[in-house]
């Protein structure tokens, strides 16, 4: 079991600023939440508590970037892609600014911290936005890869960090590459194709299908842009059905990026497990996941209804 995304976020940070005094943490009152207190106390000279206030947040992390510092931010997802979307679409990303953006609390996994606090768009409305590029890791491994790749690469980065520990993927030498589309697991009959901490689940989904003479290929997509469209192409082009899976809205995420893909390449069938068009809701993990069809049990009970359909 990985340890949750934002205490690998935290730990790698203080790790890399150990040795590169550019790096610097912006948070915003959240630091509790999102585990940047730990990087607080390492180095409290390079931590900047901006207070409840996000767009001035990304606007002081421009300067600073300006000045060749490195600059992390921190905070809730919802408060980047909604709250201060302005100010990183216009001040960041327009500007290519070497900001880096660690989205704490993604996805559904928010326990009970509400409808208000929880986004599951966010995938849609960064991928959207030109010059910035989009990751959302599996583990604690890729965590930590993906925060050293982001911090030593020139211009804008959101990631993507979810609340909750979740299961191995990667071993320790794993090795992140952008736009890399990565196969873990080979199948005749369908390709599951999945970003995130959903792969994990995904790939569990995966194993009960085998138990019934299923063979499901598993894909997973840590770099929603850059993609390598023609590997994620020639994944698809092997088998007559494919289906995404994620923690977020069917619209314009994962599985849009799929479908975009697919039909552009050698069409065929491309069905999309997510949020179907509806808020979050303040409830139990286990219970959201259920809901939405996103444990491994839900995810293989709608592959058979797609293959039947076949």
């Amino acid at each position: 079991m990985s340890a949750p995304q934002r205490d690998i976020w935290a730990d790698t940070l203080i790790e890399l600023a150990a040795t590169n005094p550019d790096i610097l943490v912006l948070d915003a009152d959240l630091a509790t939440s999102t585990k940047a207190e730990k990087f607080a106390r390492a180095f409290p000279d390079r931590f900047l508590e901006m207070g409840i206030a996000e767009q001035g947040m990304v606007g002081t992390a421009v300067g600073l970037a300006s000045l060749g510092f490195v600059p992390w931010l921190s905070s809730f997802t919802v408060f980047f892609t909604h709250r201060a979307v302005d100010q990183v679409r216009m001040s960041v990303a327009q500007t290519r600014a070497n900001v880096k953006i660690g989205a704490a609390y993604s996805g559904l996994q928010l326990g009970f911290s509400g409808m208000t606090h929880i986004d599951i768009e966010d995938l849609a409305i960064m991928r959207a936005m030109p010059s910035m590029t989009v990751l959302a890791p599996a583990d604690a491994a890729e965590c930590a890869a993906v925060v050293r790749w982001a911090t030593a690469t020139p211009g804008p980065v959101y990631v993507r960090l979810g609340r909750e520990a979740g299961p191995d993927v990667f071993g320790p030498d794993y090795a992140f590459q952008p736009g890399r589309v990565i196969r873990l697991r080979d199948g005749a009959d369908l390709l599951l194709v999945s970003t995130g901490q959903q792969t994990a689940r995904t790939l569990a989904a995966a194993d009960l299908l085998a138990a019934e003479g299923i063979g499901a290929g598993v894909v997973h997509v840590p770099s929603l842009k850059p993609v390598d469209e023609s590997a994620l192409a020639e994944a698809a082009a092997a088998v007559p059905l494919v289906v995404t899976t994620e923690e977020h809205t069917v619209l314009g995420g994962l599985g849009g990026l799929v479908a975009e893909v697919v039909t552009s390449h050698e069409p065929r069938r491309v069905a999309r497990i997510g949020i179907e068009d509806a808020w979050g809701e303040s409830a139990p993990n286990a219970w959201l996941l259920d809901r939405h069809g996103l444990t491994p049990e839900r995810v293989a009970d709608r592959v058979r209804r797609e293959l039947a359909r076949s």
